[in-house]
C-alpha cells in the first residue's frame, strides 16, 4: 500500500473512532479531516473546500428552508391535524396512520424536519386516545426512516447521487428510489403491525401526561410538582424585598423557583426574572425550602398547600419540551444558557431516566432527549417553538405564524416537487429556487431561513466530503476493493452487494452515518463498480439504502434519538424491535436491486 493510501486510511480510521466515541463534536471532526487532508497534500486546496459547494450541501440547505416555509404557514400542522382525524381509536389503525403519515411526509422533506412536525401531533394523538406514547413513537420513527428510503431527499441518498454526478455518471433521480423504497415502506408497516407492535414497551414517560389544554394538572402530578409547591410571604424588612428575582438569587439562596407573585390580590403568573418583589407580596414557588433559610431572609412559608391551578392562571401556560438531536445546548446547563432571561419562561422540572428532577437541575448538563417542564406566556412559548434547539411536545397554534400564506407555500412546494420529478434541472438548483421563492413571497423571513438550517449537518457533510476524494486519489479505494473482494469467497455480484450492504448498515448504526457513512463508502462503491464492471448506480443505490437501515440502534438515525427520550425507550428496545426488521429488509433490497437494477 502506498504512503498516501496509508495516510488516508489512518485519517479515516481515526475519524471513525472519534465519531463513534463522541469525544469531539461530529462537525468538528469533519473540519479536522478537511484541514488535515489539505495540509498533508493528499488533496488540492480546491478539492478540500469543494464540499461546501457540493450539490448535496446545497440541496439539504434548500430543503430545510422549504420545510420551514411549509411549517411557518401551517401546511405541516394541518397534516398533523388530519392524521388525528384519520386515526380513530383502534390500536392497529393508529399505528398504520402514524407510520404512513411519517413515511408520506418524509417523501417530501428531510427526515428530521418530518419528525419535528409529526412528533407533537403523535404525542397529542397518544394523549387523546389514552395510550402510552411508547406504542406510537418508535413506529413513527421507523415510518419516517422508511419513507426517506423511497425518495432522493434523504441525506444519504443525496450524497450517493452527488457522488455519481461528480464521478461523471448519471445521478440518481427523485423517482429512482420509489421501486425499491415503496416495498420497503410496505414491509416496515406490515412488520410493525404483525410483529413489531407486540415487542413495543408500554411506558408512560413525562410526555404522556402533558395535557397542554385540558389536563394541565395531570402534568403537574406526573412531574410530582404538586408536592413541591409553596406559598411564601415576603415579610417587612425581608432581604429579598426590593430586589428582582434574578438579583435576589431565589433559586440559589432559598432553593425555590419563583413561578408566580400575588400582589394586591392579583396573581402575576410566570413573572420575568427582572420583576421586583416587594414587601407584602406572596410568592408562589416550587422547590425544597429550608425553614431556617426562610427566617434568615425574612420569608415565611404558608401552612396551606397552594392550589396547582395557580401555576397556569392568567396568561401563563405549561409546555413540555425536549432537546433536539442537533441542539447547540447539549452539555450546557439551564443556568449557563440563561434560559429564563432569554425566553421569559420558567423551567419547573427536568425529566430524566423515567423520573422528575426538581432540585439542582439548573446545574445539570443537558442531554439529548431530556424533558423540561416550562411555564410562561403563550407568546413566549411561540418564541421557543421557533428555537431550533428544542422540540415542543404539544401542538402550539401560535406557531403557525403566516396562515394567510398557506396556499402560496403549498403551491411553491408542489411546483418544486413537480419540476424536480420532471428532471428538467438539477435537484440542487430546483430546490434552491423553491427555497428562494418561499423567502421572496414572504412565507418566511431570511432570518428564519437561516435558523431553519442544521448547520452542523452542513459542516459535517462539507468537512467529510474531501475524504471521498482522498480515498479515490490516494489509491486507497482500489486497495479496499481488493480487500473486499478477497473477504468474499466469490466475486459474485450478489455476494459483493450483500457484503457491501451489510458493512454500510453496520457503519450507519455505530457512526450515526447518515452523512459520514455514505461519504466514506461512496468512493468504495464506485471503485468496486470499476473493478467488477458492475453498474455504479446500482452499487451506490445499495449504499444509500444501507445507510437508512437504521432500525437496530437509536444511534442509527437522528429521528431515533428524538423519540428515545419522549417514548422512554432504551437501547435494548430498539434492538429488540429493529434487528428482525433489518434482516427482513435485506432480501427486499436485494430483490429490488435484481429486478430494477440488474443485480
Amino acid at each position: 500500500m502506498t504512503t498516501p493510501a496509508l495516510l488516508t486510511l489512518a485519517i479515516t480510521s481515526i475519524a471513525t473512532i472519534l465519531l463513534i466515541g463522541g469525544w469531539l463534536r461530529t462537525d468538528l471532526v469533519a473540519l479536522l479531516v478537511l484541514v488535515i487532508l489539505g495540509v498533508a497534500r493528499l488533496i488540492t486546496p480546491e478539492q478540500a473546500l469543494a464540499g461546501f459547494s457540493s450539490s448535496a450541501v446545497i440541496t439539504i440547505l434548500a430543503i430545510s428552508i422549504i420545510a420551514e416555509g411549509l411549517q411557518q404557514t401551517g401546511i405541516t400542522y394541518r397534516l398533523g391535524q388530519q392524521m388525528k382525524r384519520l386515526a380513530g381509536q383502534g390500536d392497529r389503525r393508529l399505528l398504520i396512520v402514524v407510520m404512513l403519515a411519517g413515511a408520506t411526509l418524509s417523501l417530501f422533506m428531510n427526515n428530521i424536519a418530518a419528525m419535528a412536525v409529526l412528533l407533537p401531533a403523535t404525542m397529542g394523538l397518544a394523549r387523546q386516545v389514552r395510550i402510552p406514547p411508547s406504542r406510537l413513537l418508535m413506529p413513527l420513527a421507523f415510518g419516517v426512516v422508511a419513507g426517506g428510503m423511497a425518495t432522493l431527499f434523504t441525506t444519504s441518498n443525496i450524497i450517493a447521487s452527488s457522488a455519481l454526478r461528480d464521478a461523471g455518471f448519471t445521478p440518481l433521480g427523485v423517482l429512482d428510489f420509489l421501486p425499491i423504497g415503496l416495498p420497503i415502506v410496505l414491509v416496515v408497516v406490515l412488520y410493525m403491525l404483525l410483529i413489531g407492535r407486540h415487542l413495543l414497551p408500554e411506558r408512560h414517560p413525562a410526555g404522556q401526561a402533558a395535557r397542554f389544554h385540558r389536563l394541565r394538572e395531570e402534568l403537574l402530578n406526573t412531574y410530582r410538582l404538586t408536592a413541591s409547591l409553596w406559598e411564601v410571604a415576603v415579610l417587612s424588612g425581608s432581604a429579598m424585598a426590593g430586589l428582582s428575582i434574578r438579583e435576589g438569587g431565589w433559586r440559589t439562596k432559598t432553593r425555590l423557583n419563583v413561578i408566580g407573585i400575588t400582589r394586591n390580590g392579583n396573581l402575576i403568573s410566570a413573572p420575568a426574572s427582572d420583576m421586583i418583589i416587594d414587601e407584602g407580596d406572596t410568592v408562589l414557588a416550587q422547590g425544597e425550602p429550608s425553614v431556617e433559610v426562610m427566617v434568615e431572609y425574612g420569608l415565611r412559608l404558608f401552612e396551606e398547600e397552594p392550589a396547582p391551578g395557580q401555576v397556569v392562571n392568567g396568561e401563563a401556560t405549561l409546555a413540555e419540551i425536549v432537546l433536539a438531536p442537533h441542539s447547540n445546548l447539549v452539555g450546557k446547563t439551564v443556568r449557563e444558557i440563561h434560559f429564563r432571561e432569554k425566553f421569559n419562561l420558567t423551567v419547573l422540572a427536568l425529566w430524566r431516566g423515567g423520573k422528575p428532577v426538581h432540585i439542582g437541575f439548573a446545574s445539570m448538563p443537558l442531554r439529548v432527549g431530556d424533558g423540561l417542564l416550562v411555564q410562561g406566556a403563550a407568546t413566549n412559548l411561540r418564541m421557543l417553538y421557533r428555537e431550533r434547539d428544542f422540540i415542543i411536545l404539544e401542538e402550539d397554534p401560535e406557531a403557525v405564524l403566516r396562515p394567510h400564506k398557506a396556499r402560496l407555500a403549498a403551491l411553491i412546494g408542489l411546483v418544486t416537487l413537480a419540476v424536480a420529478i420532471a428532471g428538467w434541472f438539477s435537484i440542487s438548483l430546483v430546490s434552491m429556487a423553491g427555497a428562494v421563492a418561499m423567502i421572496v413571497t414572504g412565507c418566511l423571513s431570511m432570518d428564519e431561513a437561516y435558523q431553519s438550517i442544521d448547520w452542523k449537518a452542513i459542516f459535517l457533510i462539507a468537512g467529510m466530503w474531501p475524504l471521498s476524494t482522498a480515498i479515490q486519489a490516494s489509491g486507497l479505494g482500489d486497495e479496499l476493493v481488493h480487500a473486499l473482494l478477497n473477504a468474499a469467497s466469490s466475486t459474485s455480484p450478489l455476494i459483493l452487494v450483500t457484503l457491501l450492504l451489510f458493512v454500510t448498515m453496520v457503519l450507519t448504526n455505530i457512526m450515526a452515518g447518515q452523512a459520514a457513512a455514505p461519504i466514506v463508502l461512496a468512493p468504495i462503491g464506485l471503485a468496486i463498480a470499476k473493478a467488477t464492471s458492475s453498474d455504479p448506480r446500482m452499487l451506490l443505490m445499495a449504499i444509500a439504502l444501507g445507510c437508512s437501515l437504521a432500525f437496530p440502534t437509536p444511534l442509527g438515525h437522528p429521528v431515533n434519538v428524538i423519540v428515545m427520550g419522549s417514548g422512554g425507550y432504551t437501547f435494548r428496545d430498539f434492538l429488540r424491535v429493529g434487528w428482525l426488521l433489518t434482516l427482513l429488509l435485506f432480501p427486499v433490497i436485494l430483490l429490488g436491486l435484481h429486478f430494477f437494477w440488474g443485480l
